[in-house]
Formats: C-alpha cells, structure tokens, sequence
C-alpha cells in the first residue's frame, strides 16, 4: 500500500520551576530497549522524531520510512551524525515488525495502518488526528475515515491524560493548538474562574500546515503577511471543545515563521477572582508538569520555546473588568507533535517524561 504526503491541519523570568535532578534515565522501567518504527519520516514532525528517538535510550530505532512507496530510498543530512541511516520506502510488514510504532501519516493513512499495527500487537503512538475526537458524530465531519475508535485508544495530552497511557494499546497525539489552547485554560475552568465566552486567537508558523506545498504556504504568499482561515471550520476546535468541554472561538491565523504557536486567549472570570487566585490555580495544576512554565505577567514569545518541549504560559489580569488575557506558547513540530509524541511515550513505558526530551 501506498501513501503520499499531504498538507495537515493543523526566556525571561519563570514563576514556577520543576526540580530537575541528577537521575538514573532508566529510572521506572528498567533497563529495556524497544524496537522503534517511525511511517511518515521524510515530513517535518517525522523527521523531528527521528531525531529525538535516534538518542533515546530506551528506543533501538529500527526504520524511519517515508509515507509512500519510492523505488528508492533517502537520507536526512540534517541529522547526519545522530542518525546515519536512511529512509526507506513504505513498507507495513518491515513497519509491523518492531515493538513500537509512531506514525506520522495524513489522518485517513493512518485511520487504515493503525488498525493493521494493533492487530499485530504492535503499540502505536498517531500524530494525525485520525483518532483523537472520541464522540463518532463529531468525528465523522472531521475525519471521516474512523467510524469508531479502536479498543484500546488514549489521547495523549501528556499532563492531562497521563493515568490513561500506560493502558493504551493506541495513543492519539494531541494536536498543535489545542495542545497551547487546554494546557492554559483547562485549569482555570476546572476551578471555576471562568465566566463568559472564550476567544482564542492562535497564530502558527508554516510548519505547521505540513510539508506538501500549497498556494497559502508558497514563500511569496506567506512572507510578510498574515492570515486567518478555517474560522468556525477548523478540526482543531473540535479537539479543543472536547478536551474543555465548553465552546470557544477559535481562530487560526498563519504567520511568517517556520515554527511556533503563540495563543492570545482572551475571558472574563468570575467576580472577584485576583492575580493570586490564577497564579495560585496554575501552579496547583503544573507543580509536578516539568515541561509547563508559568512565566505569570512576563508574556511568553516564540523564540523562548522554539526547538524545546517547553509550553510557556502568562497572563494579565484587569481585577476591575474581570477580564484576563493569557497567552500560551509552544513549537508546534515539538510539544505540539513529535516532542509530545515522545513524551507520551516516556509515561506509557514508566519512564521519567523528561526522557531524550531535556
């Protein structure tokens, strides 16, 4: 079978730090060694997880393979010298024999392999967003290729849903946006403090509409301008409502970056709710989140999270009007795919998360 690459959708002063210490990196899961796959190796998430899992050590990465048949294959220079070896053509039984399995493939590739992997016994770990939406109606207009979830299936939102992945046989990334969207708002709704209608304003640079080219990420459209699109179409608020719970408006806009998200969110709390009252609700959430940074008043910018697994979260607070600007950052080919990807991985397995992360 075959698949061809299509476009997705898709520092300063820190007020709270997590305890890094001197650690055995095996700590939790022992000493074993997983034979890794990766489909899907030549796009941008792909490729960044080739490189985060060619040094982790408790992965043997077996094969990194495009997502079509070639009659070649292809190498990465960039990661020349962490990881020599080459990308081959799409092959399912060269993919089914190892352990573990991450796809990087277009949602309805990966809505065909996974089921395939699963019967193999094999644990899989989609970046797509195939199977992330757990209501069948809701995912039947967004990604219509799964008519119900396989037994077995977790989303992974690493510090929302950890307690779900050491039982899950397939694991469902979160996506780019609402990975910055929930990790920001879900604690505030959670205890109450908001009040009112959430806008979510969310700018993501080129990376993050894949790598086949398109008149919209074409250089001469995309540099030196911005622009909205998917207003009230986009998949990812589906993923967003589902996690929160609530509506929002969520619009994306595409900038001239390669790389990074940056969220302004936009609510009302309730009445009375003070600087303490966020500060104190974000950091009951995130104390033991080691790749969450609350950043409080000092906004979080894109270059601080670039390359990084890092979500970075800030906030103002207008006590008069009750209204509350946060804004949240991440590196949407990291904590927003591949980073986050590997991180769920960590947990499923009983490793520390901060594995091949830091």
């Amino acid at each position: 079978m075959g698949y061809f690459e299509k476009t997705l959708d898709l520092a300063g002063p820190i007020t709270h730090t997590y305890p890094l210490r001197c650690m055995n990196w095996s700590e939790g899961g022992g000493s074993r060694v997983h034979t890794v796959g990766i489909a899907g190796a030549t796009g941008y998430s792909g490729q960044e997880l080739v490189r985060l899992l060619a040094r982790h050590p408790h992965v043997s990465l077996q094969t990194a393979m495009g997502s079509q048949r070639a009659a070649v294959g292809r190498t990465l220079p960039a990661l020349s010298g962490l990881w020599n070896g080459e990308v081959e053509p799409y092959d399912f039984e060269r993919l089914a024999a190892n352990q573990v399995v991450f796809l990087a493939l277009p949602e309805d590739a990966s809505a065909d392999v996974a089921p395939q992997l699963l019967a193999r016994g094999r644990r899989v770990f989609d970046l797509s967003g195939a199977f992330r939406l757990r209501s069948d109606a809701v995912r039947a207009r967004w990604y219509h290729a799964v008519k119900e979830l396989p037994e077995g299936t977790a989303y992974g939102m690493t510090e929302r849903t950890r307690a779900a992945l050491p039982d899950a046989r397939l694991i469902a990334c979160a996506g780019c946006y609402p990975t910055a969207a929930v990790l920001a708002l879900a604690p505030l709704l959670a205890a109450g403090l908001v009040a009112g209608d959430i806008i979510i304003d969310a700018k993501s640079g080129v990376s993050g509409a894949g790598k086949a080219p398109s008149e919209r990420t074409h250089f001469c459209e995309a540099d030196q301008s911005v622009s909205a699109y998917g207003v009230f179409a986009h998949r990812h608020a589906a993923e967003i409502e589902q996690e929160l719970g609530v509506a929002v408006t969520f619009v994306p806009h595409l900038v001239p970056l390669d790389r990074g998200i940056l969220e302004t969110i936009y609510v009302r709390v309730r009445s009375g709710t003070t600087e303490d009252d966020i500060a104190g609700t974000y950091s009951a959430a995130y104390s033991q989140a080691p790749f969450v940074r609350l950043r409080g008043g000092e906004l979080p910018v894109i270059k601080h999270v670039a390359h990084t697994n890092f979500c970075d979260i800030g906030w103002t607070l207008d006590a008069a009007t009750g209204r509350l600007v946060i804004v949240s950052c991440i590196d949407n080919l990291l904590k927003g795919a591949a980073g986050q990807a590997v991180q769920n991985f960590n947990v499923a397995f009983g490793y520390d998360e901060r594995v091949g992360l830091l």
